[in-house]
């Protein structure tokens, strides 16, 4: 059972792009919050390249936590919008040579400028991995909606992945509908909780979500879920302290 706590890399492009001096600043800013964080909480995840703005790649960004924190579990995004199969096949390569303990294959947010889609469908890469043997190296995992069609995810269920790490969920009955039907299965099922707070409104109204269920008592609220589904993950993209002091809660 695990609580992990999601960082987004820093971005390569602000307003121009970053010099090497900078992206080392900004990395080393990562390496500080992954080791704060890694004294409250045993996992963290790396998301790769939120709304399609390039940032540090994830499995880049694990190996230099991973260097300073044997201990910790360590995840990380691959979109497929905007890769092949062998570019792909490389990143979770490097993902396993570089000791990270799972990989979430999802579609991503579509980027402001270049190619919009590669036509790669997430379930059909975690299938083929799975059949190549990749799935007994890394754990590979599926990205699945707060309020999933069950009759509509065949393919999801089909490719065998470790589990499934859903979209921001906002109420407890959408975690038991989920855990109830898919982790019979022996699927590993991982909730995400955006934390709120003043500083993450904006991120909330662009997922359309209302935390009013759970925004007076959110640790309760993280317990609660934990306990249903054994695995919870928090995002809080834009405020560290707000986070850290509820991990610091829940140890």
């Amino acid at each position: 059972m695990t609580i992990t706590y999601e960082i987004n890399p820093p971005k390569i492009i602000q307003g121009t792009v970053l010099s090497q001096k900078e992206l080392q600043d900004s990395l080393n800013k990562l390496k500080s919050k992954a080791l704060k964080v890694g004294k409250v909480c045993k996992s963290i995840h790396l998301t790769d390249s939120v709304l399609g703005i390039p940032r540090i790649s994830p499995i880049t960004a694990g190996f230099f936590i991973r260097d300073s924190n044997k201990k910790i579990r360590i995840s990380a995004s691959i979109r497929v919008r905007d890769r092949n199969l062998i570019s792909i096949t490389q990143t979770i390569s490097d993902a396993i040579l570089l000791d990270l303990n799972g990989v979430l294959i999802l579609k991503g947010d579509t980027p402001p400028v270049g190619p919009k889609d590669s036509k790669l469908i997430p379930s059909d890469i975690v299938k083929q991995f799975n059949e190549q043997g990749f799935g007994k190296k890394i754990d590979l995992y599926l990205s699945l909606s707060s309020n999933p069609d069950f009759e509509k995810i065949h393919k999801k269920i089909e490719a065998q992945p470790k589990g499934f790490v859903t979209q921001v969920i906002s109420s407890i009955d959408q975690v038991t509908r989920i855990v109830d039907k898919l982790k019979p299965l022996g699927f590993k099922i991982v909730p995400c909780i955006l934390l709120a707070s003043e500083k993450n409104s904006k991120s909330a109204k662009m997922l359309n979500l209302d935390w009013s269920n759970y925004s007076k008592d959110m640790v309760g609220f993280i317990k609660q879920v934990h306990k249903i589904s054994g695995n919870v993950l928090i995002s809080s993209p834009n405020d560290f302290t707000g986070a850290l002091d509820v991990l610091k809660k829940l140890k």
